[in-house]
């Protein structure tokens, strides 16, 4: 099922490329996840302008196609991504990508579900959490941070729920695409979601039930970079958007419009 789902996403999303030519010069096709990326991206556009550039934003529903299509040479940047799972990308996936710089940080949090208070957990009680590897291991740890679960400590950001040494409650993980996440969470009793899904489903903060620790090394190890394939990275369209979407215009609409869950890191 797992399979599926990403290749009907892998199928979604490409649609949105048809038509793209390549290697326009006055054009810099980028790759988004729609909230807060996208959004953020439409801010800047005025100053991509300024500088002689259309902006054309496709936006994607899922994790993997916008990292193909920026391998593919489809598109020429993308922005969705933290760090570590750009570069986990790169070994699972043989390709070639690299950051420009991180852009922003967001949160990621436990969200009600049928239970709006972690002390109700039950024995047995459901937890959703991302299937990818460094989602999983980030959404474990914010588990342990709250006392729920122990994890085996050697294994850090490559964690998955078999690591777990232990789990006094019997806590169900049920690993599943993060995308889906917002969308089933009220079946479970509690779900971890990724913040661009959390904004995209209409969610901040002030709805979950328990915030990552945002002070420590989460926010380089999850910060969201703008990547482009490696060889590019002194290309004049990499150096216009860059200097864009670590702007003061880009900085302000971030702290303006997402309530805490996504920080500037510039």
């Amino acid at each position: 099922m797992k399979k599926l789902l990403t290749l009907l996403f892998v199928s979604t999303s490409l649609i949105s490329l048809t038509g793209c030519s390549k290697d326009d010069p006055y054009t810099i096709k980028i790759g988004a996840s729609s909230t807060p990326h996208a959004e953020i991206l439409k801010a800047i556009q005025p100053l991509i302008e300024e500088k002689g550039y259309k902006l054309d934003i496709i936006t994607f529903t899922d994790y993997i196609t916008p990292n193909l299509a920026l391998e593919d040479g489809d598109i020429d940047a993308n922005y969705f991504q933290h760090i570590t799972y750009l570069n986990d990308f790169n070994v699972e996936y043989s390709t070639h990508l690299v950051s420009l710089g991180l852009i922003h940080y967001e949160q990621m949090a436990i969200y009600k579900g049928k239970k709006s208070n972690l002390n109700d957990i039950s024995n047995g009680d459901t937890i959703i959490v991302p299937n990818d590897t460094t989602n999983e291991a980030r959404a474990l740890l914010l588990l342990e941070q709250v006392g729920l679960i122990d994890l085996d400590d050697s294994k850090g950001l490559k964690a998955t729920k078999n690591d777990i040494i232990d789990n006094p409650k019997n806590l169900n993980i049920l690993e599943m695409n993060a995308e889906l996440i917002p969308g089933v969470k009220d079946d479970a009793a509690f779900a971890i979601i990724n913040g661009n899904y959390a904004l995209g489903a209409g969610l901040t903060i002030s709805d979950s039930v328990a915030v990552e620790d945002g002070f420590g090394p989460a926010r380089q190890a999850y910060g969201n970079v703008v990547a482009v394939k490696e060889g590019k990275q002194n290309s004049e369209k990499s150096k216009v958007l860059l200097e864009a979407l670590t702007s003061k215009t880009a900085k302000d609409y971030i702290k303006e419009n997402y309530a805490g869950v996504v920080i500037p890191l510039f």
